[in-house]
């Protein structure tokens, strides 16, 4: 059984206070009002784990860029020619004035 339905089942179904269980699962009493809160709108769904994923990246590559990496990609390799990570940095750079690190390439 995981640990927030053990928290959870402890408030609603025992009737204890939500300090009293933070307190007694070592947890933040935060966490456990935001998990009854939560089991209160969803339901059962409470207990699926959840993804740590952040639903934005401010330092995401521009989509415009990876599509001009890949057009770059397929032109150097269809001429015969190296479509490594720093040539394709050095194309961007000096003919498209944008610059990218070549990991991201």
């Amino acid at each position: 059984m995981s640990k927030a339905r053990l928290v959870i089942t402890a408030v609603i179904v025992e009737g204890r206070s939500p300090s009293e269980v933070a307190r007694s699962y070592g947890v933040a009493r935060s966490w456990v009002y935001a998990l009854v809160a939560r089991y209160r709108t969803e339901g059962d769904l409470a207990f699926e784990p959840r993804s740590r994923r952040p639903k934005t990246s401010p330092n995401a590559t521009d989509p415009d860029t990876l599509e001009l990496i890949d057009r770059l990609r397929n032109e150097l390799t269809a001429a015969g020619l190296d479509a490594g990570a720093d040539t394709i940095r050095w194309h961007l750079e000096h003919h498209h004035q944008r610059v990218v690190h070549p990991t991201t390439i």
